[in-house]
């Protein structure tokens, strides 16, 4: 069951309007919808500087709220200590898991815990999720014990390694574990098939070979479908190409894709999950985000990046109750990998592109010659982008 704390429908926020803003902003601590004392919202910025016939100056019409385009967010923090993770620290962490050599082949092992635990997704709004957890992840390695989180941890490993992925069902539900790859039927995490549905306090060992090279995801396959994953069970899983199996430009790009090459060094990497949250399980999203936390990369929080070094952003579509979702770039074009399983780009020179639930792909871009300063990102459908995905890069 739903928690009931800041629960708001989103039918409520399409259907109010006027004084019926200002209850609804209180309710899910929405900046920019209406302030308590019903004045105008004020910007972060200075007041806009009119220019047009020759005047100079502030001007600020009496009749006419002060709302920048980046004046969407919450009032108010989520207790991301309360939470454990941190989508900013989610957007970095790489879940490497422990490698091993065996016969002289690489070995890669995780061990993948579920658990049932509720998170803040915007201030004051909480959702009762199922989750998974590493011990290897950074929020695991920080607080020094199992951390269940959502999105799950980043499995990252090299084309060609054996995996093992130890998952053990410590929630009160069955799961399972089904990852975007090539394996064996039994190794594929659903119903019916190997092991089937892990029941609670079971456990399984998923093995199989790291392939193809890519940026993929894994997620929970047990039925009904919409429910496990909606509720937390995903997670992005990468691949690293091996750039031995390559050659010329090819082996050169993907030796900037190899987390164990040098060139992979001069590359600021990050992984957005794109997911939505049905606060009170009426079938439709009432919070959107990047990383769980709606607005978690807004102007309070922007993701700070040079501009003289190249961005690779990893991204993934896990977005139930919605056909689509959308990345746009403000004021930049960037090249795109889609699934990542090429090392030249499926498409180039675009600033927006769409995903269905589980497609996922690669950007590459930089800010290299550009302003420093705040360059927006967010999903196209302005629905999604104003209940929560919706971010900035600080360009330094």
């Amino acid at each position: 069951m739903a928690s009931n704390k800041g629960v708001v429908s989103r039918r409520d926020f399409l259907r109010v309007g006027g004084f019926g803003l200002a209850g609804l902003a209180g309710a899910l601590g929405l900046r920019g919808l209406a302030q308590d004392n019903g004045a105008p919202t004020s910007t972060p910025h200075a007041a806009h500087e009119a220019t047009a016939g020759g005047v100079t100056g502030d001007y600020t019409p009496a009749s006419q709220p002060v709302m920048d385009h980046g004046g969407m967010g919450t009032v108010g923090q989520v207790d991301h200590a309360a939470n454990e993770f941190d989508p900013h620290e989610i957007l970095t962490d790489f879940d490497y898991g422990e490698l091993t050599e065996e016969g002289g082949r690489a070995v890669r092992t995780w061990r993948l815990v579920a658990i049932d635990r509720e998170f803040e997704i915007a201030p004051g709004v909480h959702f009762p999720g199922w989750v998974y957890g590493s011990q290897t992840s950074a929020a695991s390695r920080r607080l020094g014990r199992l951390v269940g989180q959502c999105p799950g941890p980043t499995l990252r490993c090299v084309e060609g390694e054996r995996l093992r992925v130890e998952f053990v069902n410590a929630s009160s539900h069955p799961h399972t574990i089904h990852f975007h790859g090539i394996h064996s039927a039994v190794m594929d995490g659903i119903p019916g098939v190997g092991p089937g549905m892990i029941q609670p306090g079971g456990r399984f060992t998923y093995e199989f070979n790291a392939r193809p090279f890519g940026c993929h995801l894994y997620h929970c396959h047990a039925v009904p479908l919409k429910r496990h994953i909606h509720k937390g069970l995903y997670g992005a899983f990468i691949i690293d190409p091996d750039p031995a199996t390559h050659s010329g430009e090819e082996a050169a790009a993907a030796r900037t894709r190899n987390h164990t090459y040098d060139e992979s060094q001069a590359v600021n990497e990050m992984v957005m999950v794109l997911n939505g949250f049905d606060t009170n399980f009426d079938g439709e999203n009432e919070v959107y985000a990047a990383n769980t936390v709606a607005f978690a990369y807004g102007m309070e929080r922007p993701i700070p990046i040079r501009r003289d070094q190249p961005q690779r952003l990893y991204l993934i579509n896990v977005t139930e109750f919605d056909p689509i979702n959308s990345i746009h770039l403000h004021a930049n074009f960037f090249d795109y990998y889609d699934h990542g399983t090429t090392l030249r780009p499926t498409l180039t020179t675009v600033d927006t592109i769409m995903q269905c639930q589980a497609q996922r792909g690669i950007l590459e871009f930089t800010f290299e010659g550009f302003e420093p300063g705040l360059y927006m990102f967010h999903a196209h459908q302005t629905e999604l982008a104003e209940l929560g995905w919706m971010g900035f890069f600080d360009v330094k």
